[in-house]
C-alpha cells in the first residue's frame, strides 16, 4: 500500500498536538495527525478539565457548609461521590467529542493509532485494522508525558492510586496520604479533604507548592491547616505496606522513620515524558531524563522534527503546549514566529485557596541581580472579597527598581486563576510600573488587589 502524503504529521492529539494540527490546517498545510487513545489528550480526559470539574463539586459543597454565614438555610448536606465522579467524565467525554470536530471543521486527517519513526519524515501508524506509513516533511512530537512511578510506591488502583484512579475512586478516602505537593498533589488533596478525607500531604522540599515564591507556599501551607491537612515539609516516604484495607507508609522527617497508617494514597511525584517505542534514538534525536532536547523554536537538532509540550520539558502546562503548537506551525508555514519564553506563563492551582502566578519570584529575581521593589495587598482589605465572604488571600508584586519593568506576580485566594492574566498581558506588551499605576481598575472588583499591590510597591498604596 503506498504511503499517504502530507505537509505536516503531528503525533500526539493533547492540548500541544490538536492545535499544532489546526493552525497548519488554517495555514493551508495537509495536516495528519496520529492519537493512540484519546482525541484531547491526558488534559481534556484526565487532567486539566476532569480535575476541575471536581474540585467545583467541592467547592460548592464547602459554600453550602458555610449557608448560615450568608444568611441561607441549608440542612443534611452531604455529597454522593458516584455523582460528582459522572458529572466530572460527562464535562470530559463532552470536550474530547469537540476536538473531533475540530479536526473535521479543520480537515485534518486522523489517524488513532501509536506512531513510530520509520525514518526521516517517516511515521509508522500502528492500529487494530493494522499498519500503515505517512510522510511528511515536517514532523511535530507532542506525545505528552505520564506520572512518574517511584520505585515501592507503585499504584495497584486498589489503596495506592495515582491521577486515573483518583479521578474515578473506587472508594471514598477517609484517611488519605498525598505524596507530593506540585499542582496535582496540592488539588486532589485539597479535594477530597473538602468532602471530609482526613488528609496528610508529604512533601520532600522544604515547602508545599515548590515553584512558587515563598509567601505564597507559607499562606497556602497556613489555610490548608486551618482546613484540618497536615502538611509534612522535609519528608520522604521510604516505603508502603499494603494490606487489603490500609497502607501503613513509613515516612523519613529529620533522619528519623516514624509508621503511619492510611486507607488511601495517591502518588504525585511528577511526571517523566512519553519519548519511548517513538524510534528517537535511531533518528539520533537527543533525550536528556526522558525529555527531548530542543532549541526555542522546539527544533529537535533533526532536520524537520520538533517536540512540543511536556515531552519537549517544563513548564509541563497545557497552555503552553499549545503556544508552542501554534509557533510551529506557524515557523513550518513559513511564517515569522516568535518562541515561547518560560517566564512569561503563567502558572495555576485550583486548590482552595487558588494559586497563582507569573515570572519571577522574588528570590529569583534577587538572585539575577535585580534591585527588586516588591508590594503586597491582602484580600481582607478589598470590599468584594469581604463580600463574597473570601477575605483569605494576598496578591505579591515584583518589580525592577531601575526600570519599573514587572518582574513576577504571585497570588493566593478566590479566582486568582482569573486575576493573573492581567499581569500576564501587562508583562507581554511590556507594561511597567507607572503603566499599571496609571490604569484605572473597575469597582468593586477583585482587580483592583492588583492595583494597590502595585501602588504599594511604591509606597502609595491607599486601602491599607
Amino acid at each position: 500500500m503506498a504511503a499517504k502524503s502530507f505537509d505536516l504529521i503531528v503525533i500526539g492529539a493533547g492540548p500541544g498536538g490538536y492545535v499544532a494540527a489546526i493552525r497548519g490546517a488554517q495555514l493551508g498545510l495537509s495536516v495528519a495527525i496520529v492519537e493512540r487513545e484519546h482525541l484531547g489528550g491526558i488534559c481534556l480526559n484526565w487532567g486539566c478539565i476532569p480535575t476541575k470539574a471536581l474540585l467545583r463539586s467541592s467547592e460548592v459543597f464547602h459554600l453550602m457548609q458555610r449557608a448560615s454565614e450568608f444568611g441561607l438555610k441549608a440542612d443534611n448536606i452531604g455529597y454522593d461521590l458516584e455523582a460528582v465522579v459522572k458529572r466530572s467524565r460527562k464535562v470530559a467525554g463532552q470536550l474530547s467529542g469537540g476536538i473531533g470536530h475540530l479536526m473535521k471543521k479543520n480537515k485534518v486527517s486522523v489517524f488513532m493509532g501509536a506512531a513510530t519513526l520509520a525514518g526521516k519524515g517517516k511515521v509508522s501508524v500502528k492500529s487494530k485494522d493494522g499498519e500503515e506509513t505517512l510522510t511528511a516533511k515536517n514532523i511535530v512530537l507532542a506525545t505528552g508525558a505520564r506520572a512518574r512511578n517511584l520505585p515501592g510506591l507503585e499504584a495497584d488502583g486498589k489503596r495506592v492510586w495515582m491521577y486515573k484512579d483518583a479521578l474515578q475512586p473506587p472508594h471514598m478516602p477517609k484517611k488519605l496520604l498525598v505524596i507530593g505537593s506540585g499542582a496535582i498533589g496540592i488539588e486532589f488533596a485539597s479535594f477530597y479533604n473538602t468532602l471530609g478525607a482526613d488528609t496528610t500531604v508529604v512533601e520532600v522540599m522544604d515547602r508545599i507548592l515548590p515553584v512558587e515564591d515563598e509567601e505564597t507556599s507559607k499562606f497556602a501551607k497556613k489555610q490548608f491547616e486551618k482546613q484540618g491537612m497536615k502538611i509534612m515539609q522535609k519528608a520522604v516516604v521510604k516505603q508502603l505496606d499494603r494490606a487489603d484495607d490500609k497502607v501503613t507508609a513509613h515516612i523519613e522527617t529529620g533522619g528519623k522513620v516514624t509508621k503511619h497508617e492510611f486507607d488511601t494514597v495517591i502518588s504525585a511525584v511528577g511526571i517523566v515524558g512519553n519519548v519511548e517505542d517513538l524510534g528517537l534514538e535511531d533518528l539520533g534525536v537527543k533525550v536528556d531524563r526522558t525529555h527531548v532536547v530542543t532549541d526555542e523554536y522546539c527544533r529537535t537538532g533533526v532536520e524537520g522534527l520538533y517536540a512540543i509540550g511536556d515531552i519537549a520539558g517544563a513548564p509541563w502546562l497545557a497552555h503552553k503546549a499549545s503556544h508552542e503548537g501554534v509557533m510551529v506551525a506557524e515557523l513550518i508555514a513559513g511564517q515569522h514566529a516568535h518562541p515561547v519564553k518560560p517566564e512569561s506563563i503563567a502558572g495555576c492551582t485550583y486548590c482552595h485557596p487558588q494559586v497563582a502566578s507569573v515570572g519571577y519570584t522574588e528570590a529569583k529575581a534577587k538572585e539575577l541581580g535585580f534591585d527588586v521593589k516588591v508590594g503586597r495587598f491582602p484580600f481582607i482589605g478589598n470590599g468584594k472579597a469581604i463580600a463574597l465572604g473570601e477575605p483569605e488571600g494576598m496578591i505579591k508584586t515584583v518589580f525592577d527598581a531601575k526600570t519599573g519593568e514587572l518582574l513576577g506576580a504571585h497570588m493566593v485566594g478566590a479566582e486568582v486563576t482569573e486575576l493573573i492574566q492581567g499581569y500576564v498581558v501587562g508583562r507581554q506588551l511590556e507594561t511597567t510600573e507607572e503603566d499599571l499605576m496609571n490604569t484605572v481598575f473597575p469597582h468593586p472588583t477583585l482587580s483592583e488587589m492588583m492595583h494597590e499591590s502595585v501602588l504599594d510597591a511604591y509606597g502609595r498604596v491607599i486601602h491599607m
